[in-house]
């Protein structure tokens, strides 16, 4: 027998980047389980779009779209007040939002922007909403973190990757941070009644990866082997919902189960640095 979905009625959700993929695809379950849902997109039509089909498949009038473009800290900044305000309360969030770049690009903020899109805007908007979170805890941060986190190290000295940039190299650096944010996070909400988790989601063929020459090349041949955004979906959707996981905090999900993280992404010195000087760079002290 097939569990029953949880009751969300009365819980409002947060999910980044959800135009499409896999912060759509949870959005529509956080709406069919009853949740207010307020989605955060960069562009207004895409935006709108998305509302009506979450709206529609999400069986709910309780969707709302909030616009920011997570290449520029102030445009974190700006949404991250608007959720405040507008929002009753806030009891889960979950960080989708990711991209990856055929070529390094620096953004207004001097920072490249695979790092900052899907380790530095996460890490703000999250520190931005931490005291609405505790307020209404109990409450769940849940991150979208990637397997591609074991192939790669942190270089302080390069954080983001601008000084000898490859496509991979930097979204897995940029996911192995997704990993040591969880797990300094978690240390940091021990006993607030807000939790932290983060996953990978599997090999989603999501628009992410649509970079143009060369990898138009291949791109159509991985494809075959991903799976789809709803499937991907699946376990952050679980992590933000299911009185399973409820209490549980500081763990990395594949498929609905914890499985360890590479050793470099249980380097609890390492997090605690990466937590400091991710606060340095987003102007948090």
């Amino acid at each position: 027998m097939t569990a029953p979905e949880p009751d969300l009625i009365g819980r409002t959700c947060v999910v980044t980047g959800a135009s499409g993929g896999i912060g759509m695809h949870v959005a529509i379950g956080l709406a069919r389980m009853g949740a207010t849902v307020a989605i955060v997109c960069r562009n207004r039509a895409r935006g709108e779009t998305a509302v009506a089909r979450i709206s529609a498949e999400g069986r709910s009038e309780s969707v709302s779209l909030f616009l920011a473009d997570f290449a520029e800290l102030g445009q974190v900044r700006r949404v991250a007040e608007q959720l405040r305000q507008r929002l009753p309360a806030i009891h889960v969030l979950v960080n989708n939002v990711g991209g990856a770049g055929a070529k390094a690009s620096i953004g207004p903020d001097g920072v490249e922007t695979t790092f900052l899109v899907n380790h530095l805007a996460p890490f703000l908007l999250t520190n931005l909403l931490q005291d609405r979170l505790t307020a209404d805890a109990p409450a769940r941060v849940v991150t979208v973190a990637s397997r591609a986190h074991v192939r790669t190290t942190l270089d302080f000295d390069d954080l983001d990757s601008a000084k000898a940039y490859s496509t991979f190299r930097a979204y897995a650096r940029s996911k192995l941070a997704n990993v040591l944010f969880n797990r300094e996070l978690a240390r940091r909400l021990t006993g607030t009644g807000v939790t932290a988790t983060c996953c990978h989601p599997g090999v989603v063929a999501t628009g992410i990866w649509d970079l143009g020459f060369p990898f138009s090349l291949i791109m159509p041949l991985a494809k075959l082997w991903m799976i789809a955004p709803e499937e991907g979906a699946d376990t952050p959707l679980w992590l933000a919902s299911a009185p399973e996981v409820e209490g549980a905090s500081g763990g990395y999900y594949d498929r609905r189960k914890p499985v360890p993280v590479a050793p470099q992404g249980a380097d609890d010195a390492a997090a605690k640095r990466l937590w400091d000087v991710s606060a340095h760079m987003v102007g948090l002290g």
